[in-house]
């Protein structure tokens, strides 16, 4: 099939929405399909090894002063997403995909535009939600409880009933939708890891040095996006907590933005227990997780959102400390370690438990290595096949 992508997000950024699109898309293209992703002006150009692969189309540069890449919404975005509209349109118009696949409400919006302008094409629109636009807002202080929430919420209502099909990265994003939409019910196409990345990396103690992390400590990784909807504040609370029990702990914080966070690193104890890594190139991350003992995620459950970082310290063979939700139940069944309520404390307690025990480390890995396997990217890829045959 030709299937046209609709990112309305500065593609590629070292983020989880762009990692979810460009894997999707790899992951098709190599089940033979034809593969055109529409997006933004800006974002990181693929390697040449992917570029090859995924034709990649960007709108004109028309706002040259718009630079950012960190998730968040932007007003700035509305005049974005209506020149991603006409691109899409152009290139429906000439490459006749016979799917186009809306990634996020927006690009659900766009594609249901376009499908209906080009009605006599017969395109058929997939949609792939990734969170609550609404809850996302809200979380960035874009929204806060009055009318304009209500007016959002009801739009947002609106866009999770448009599609042929409907998809989402998250079972707890799939149930909420599914409980709105009036047919098609939401099927869960979860975000996947790739094990090859992980092939053939330097040791441990090569890859501590190279990062000025002890050779001795216990390292515990949290790898992704340092903003308020990622529970990052919960784990920046739980570090001090940890380093008082276990001082022979070193933490990793790898990605951005940095500024959302600077408040705590320029404290002493951080300073002597932290090593930031901004930003992380998504094809680094397999060497930051090879020389890390423990992976944390706290993120909540509120957002509905996936956990693709925790698909990725699976593939990597580590422990996981998060919190004891749906999403990361299904993920890792017994082999997690969970926090007993959502709070720094708690958090620090479950993260201690594993530092002191590294038989339950090693074991946890393991598992959590196996069961990575079920969730790969080429497995999605077959669950979009049979939705797009469907439709």
């Amino acid at each position: 099939m030709k299937i046209l992508v609709v990112a309305p997000t500065p593609f590629f950024s070292d983020r989880g929405t762009h990692i979810r699109i460009l894997e999707e898309a790899l992951a098709l293209e190599e089940r033979g399909h034809e593969v055109c992703i529409v997006t933004y002006h800006i974002g990181q150009e693929l390697p040449k090894s992917f570029a090859d692969r995924i034709d990649v189309r960007r709108i004109r540069r028309l706002l040259f002063w718009y630079k950012k890449l960190e998730a968040g919404p932007d007003w700035q975005k509305i005049l974005l997403d209506i020149m991603l509209i006409r691109k899409t349109f152009n290139i429906a118009r000439t490459w006749k995909p016979d799917v186009i696949h809306g990634h996020l409400h927006e690009g659900a919006l766009i594609g249901w535009i376009v499908k209906n302008c080009l009605f006599w094409r017969r395109m058929k629109l997939i949609v792939d939600f990734h969170g609550s636009l609404t809850k996302e807002m809200t979380s960035h202080d874009y929204l806060g409880s009055g009318m304009l929430r209500s007016l959002f919420a009801g739009v947002e209502r609106w866009i999770d009933n448009l599609g042929d099909r409907a998809v989402a990265s998250s079972w707890e994003n799939a149930s909420d939708i599914s409980r709105i939409r009036q047919k098609n019910a939401v099927i869960p196409v979860l975000d996947g890891v790739r094990l090859s990345m992980f092939c053939g990396l330097s040791d441990t103690v090569g890859l501590r040095k190279r990062y000025g992390i002890p050779e001795r400590a216990v390292v515990v990784s949290y790898t992704g996006a340092l903003i308020p909807n990622k529970g990052i504040a919960f784990l920046l609370e739980a570090i001090p907590l940890v380093v008082a029990r276990y001082p022979e702990t070193h933490f990793v914080i790898a990605g951005s933005p940095i500024d959302q966070i600077a408040d705590y690193l320029g404290k002493d104890m951080f300073q002597k227990h932290v090593t930031v890594i901004s930003p992380l190139p998504y094809f680094e991350l397999p060497g930051v997780l090879a020389l890390s003992d423990i992976g944390v995620d706290p993120k909540e459950a509120t957002t509905r959102q996936a956990s693709g970082k925790m698909l990725q310290y699976m593939g990597a063979g580590l422990p996981i400390v998060c919190f004891d939700t749906e999403n990361n139940r299904r993920y890792l069944d017994g082999s997690g370690s969970y926090a007993s309520e959502v709070s720094p404390e708690a958090l620090s307690e479950a993260i201690g438990i594993l530092i002191a025990d590294e038989p339950a480390r090693q074991k946890q890995g393991r598992i959590n290595r196996e069961r990575a396997a079920v969730f790969s990217w080429e497995r999605s890829a077959e669950e979009l096949e049979k939705i797009y045959e469907s439709a």
